[in-house]
């Protein structure tokens, strides 16, 4: 499968086309708004005054009013008095340098500006200054026979007093900056912002933040594609076949509807993880000669209440305007959860409100002619049984993992653009990695060609594509790790008792390659290649139990001591024969009974499916089949324990041993492999 990348395109995610004056006009709306903030954060902080007028304190002031500089005081609004200085004074004395010289009139603020607290003790303050500046001036005028005049009194008095004036300030724009700049740089901070929240969360429309509701679905039409077709779909033969059917219902409606039948509302693609479903939509779009929409169920989920709704709501109604077409939303287990039972709510009621508005939309009151639903999820055990029921889904198309054949054939896709040496074989390929998606193989591919880049080579070769599979398999290999001589003498004889027991039994898988070399956090691995079957049988699964206990029985038969090193080993078997008894019905004392909830809806959450008796009994039965195998395991090793010297002296010595060397020891399998996987089923029976 080739999961190639759209195209580049200069495209809104409404599919329109940019013309490329949207980012342009974009500045020059954030230059405006600067200026607006600038302009009104200075009217407001700097209050219009002029900038001569100089705040002082009682002492400056005082100073003047004792020399007798001040020309007029005037009173501002009954807050603050204004000073005027006598030209003279200004050009002769140099307490005045501070101020600005040549300075004749001044019409909106005197020279210095005093602040008072209250009104009338500034009077009295004043009337204090005036006074005692009369009684300066009036020591010493007396005649010999202490005689003033009462005119020179009178005149003395008043040059000493100080004339205060009134009036009322017209600053109307500095008052309406006052009370309403804040509020209005706020306004303008918030358009700001909702801006760049909306450009960041890929809204389109001129909205802002107030678009943050409308839909955020990618929409391919005529005018843009994904370049991805059924061509580059590999392998999926059932599930393309399928998919194929909705867009042809699309095209030829009336081909289906001329019979009185109803083209399918939804198609539920289900599947393990990179098995290739969204790479299925993308070959919908790209065949498709109709609108699609893409979405991924977690952009339906916000922060704000009630934008998913709003996000569904919109979406529906974009599709109906350009319907016939189709909706495809990507892991729509994110919104489409089952919701809470029993009136315990633990699950997000939002995401419960879109799952709500989802249901009304695909089937509720309403009609959505000609509007298909298409999502892709690998969790469908937990999806709402009201998202899964005829009227809304009305197909689930299961995109298994990939058998040989397909395997094959997303090889060849995947090969196409890699330098490859002669020696390269898909069938071969294809046999190496059972278990593999679509997005494994390509994950191969990819690290086939880094490998061979790391190691210089002009081409790719056989040893390069081994090399990625076991690095995927069981990760990088670390032979700086330091394990004593002892350690690795028996991690070779664990991993030769796997080799050594699986080759013995008749179900065993068969063997691909030993290794005592480090790789992740694994000492030793043992490669196999399962064969590839769609039921399993008793003797099947015990042989595998089996097999995986060899490893800890080798080391108790040779070293008299078991090791930390089987517990995965222990694991896997432990969880193998628990499925065995209680899932599989495969144990005579439990019977035929299974206790596996294949709905994944937990509806055994607070409560066991078996009494304790029967729990007793599983746990017995359990611990019964792991003990049989590993004794059974002991008695094979034993039997055989000259040939399991020579393997893990070799394994000791090598590191890596592949199949031909096992053959050379215990000799050709009774059971051919190759052969059993090629014969019919009723032959292979009769080995």
């Amino acid at each position: 499968m080739n999961d190639k990348k759209p195209s580049s395109n200069n495209q809104n995610p409404n599919g329109k086309p940019n013309n490329g004056k949207r980012k342009g006009s974009d500045w020059f709306m954030y230059i405006i708004y600067a200026a607006i903030i600038i302009s009104l954060g200075g009217v407001w902080l700097g209050g219009g005054k002029a900038n001569f007028d100089k705040e002082i304190g009682w002492s400056k002031l005082d100073e003047i009013l004792r020399k007798g500089d001040q020309e007029k005081i005037i009173v501002v609004d009954r807050d603050h008095a204004e000073i005027y200085i006598k030209e003279e004074a200004l050009k002769n004395d140099t307490a005045y340098n501070d101020l600005t010289k040549g300075t004749k009139e001044l019409k909106d603020a005197g020279h210095y500006r005093y602040k008072f607290v209250d009104m009338e003790s500034f009077k009295s303050d004043l009337d204090m200054v005036a006074q005692q500046n009369f009684e300066r001036d009036t020591a010493g005028i007396a005649d010999s026979n202490g005689y003033v005049s009462p005119e020179k009194i009178n005149s003395i008095r008043r040059a000493n007093h100080i004339e205060l004036t009134s009036r009322e300030s017209d600053h109307t724009w500095e008052k309406i900056a006052y009370w309403f700049g804040p509020m209005l740089l706020l306004v303008f901070f918030f358009i700001l912002m909702g801006r760049i929240a909306n450009r960041q969360m890929g809204g389109g429309g001129g909205g802002g933040i107030f678009s943050v509701g409308k839909s955020k679905a990618k929409v391919y039409d005529g005018k843009t594609s994904t370049n991805v077709t059924f061509k580059d779909v590999a392998g999926l033969a059932g599930a393309k076949e399928e998919v194929m059917e909705v867009v042809d219902f699309l095209k030829n409606p009336k081909k289906y509807t001329a019979l009185g039948g109803k083209i399918p509302k939804g198609v539920l693609l289900v599947g393990p993880p990179g098995t290739g479903k969204t790479l299925l939509a993308k070959a919908v779009a790209g065949e498709a000669n109709v609108p699609f929409f893409s979405m991924s169920g977690s952009d339906f989920v916000e922060m704000f209440v009630g934008v998913g709704a709003s996000r569904v709501r919109d979406l529906f109604e974009e599709a109906k305007k350009k319907a016939p077409c189709i909706i495809f939303i990507d892991e729509i287990d994110a919104v489409g959860r089952a919701r809470s039972r029993g009136g315990m709510s633990n699950a997000n009621d939002e995401r419960e409100n879109t799952l709500n508005q989802l249901l009304t939309e695909m089937d509720g009151f309403g009609t959505n002619n000609g509007v298909i639903v298409m999502a892709a999820t690998n969790r469908a055990d937990i999806l709402d049984k009201a998202l899964l029921r005829a009227g809304r889904f009305d197909r689930q198309i299961y995109v298994e993992l990939p058998d040989i054949d397909e395997r094959k054939a997303i090889f060849e896709v995947h090969l196409k653009g890699l330098k490859l040496g002669n020696d390269i074989d898909r069938d071969f390929l294809s046999k190496q990695t059972p278990g593999f998606s679509g997005a494994d193989i390509a994950n191969v591919c990819n690290e086939a060609a880094l490998v061979a880049a790391r190691k210089n080579k002009q081409l790719i070769e056989k040893q390069d594509f081994l090399d990625a599979i076991d690095r995927i398999i069981g990760g990088l290999e670390k032979r700086s790790k330091v394990i004593t001589t002892q350690e690795k003498r028996t991690i070779a004889y664990h991993e030769s008792g796997h080799a050594s027991v699986s080759w013995q039994l008749r179900w065993g898988q068969p063997l691909v390659k030993v290794t005592i070399v480090p790789r992740g956090k694994a000492l030793g691995a043992a490669w196999y290649l399962p064969e590839e079957r769609q039921i399993t049988t008793y003797e099947q699964m015990f042989d595998e139990i089996t097999s995986l206990l060899a490893g800890r029985a080798a080391e108790e038969v040779v070293f008299g001591q078991i090791s930390t090193g089987a517990l995965n080993d222990l694991e896997r078997a432990t969880k193998m024969a628990f499925s065995l008894v209680a899932y599989y019905g495969m144990s005579p004392k439990i019977g035929n009974v299974s206790y596996y909830d294949s709905t994944g809806q937990s509806d055994w959450n607070f409560t066991k499916p078996f009494s304790e008796e029967t729990n007793e009994a599983i746990d017995s039965e359990v611990k019964r089949l792991v003990e049989e195998a590993y004794q059974r395991a002991k008695e094979i090793i034993t039997a055989s324990r000259d040939k399991l010297d020579q393997l893990a002296q070799l394994l000791f010595e090598r590191e890596v041993i592949f199949r031909e060397d096992v053959e050379k020891i215990y000799g050709e399998r009774p059971w051919n492999d190759e052969k059993n996987n090629n014969q019919p089923e009723n032959e292979r029976q009769q080995d």
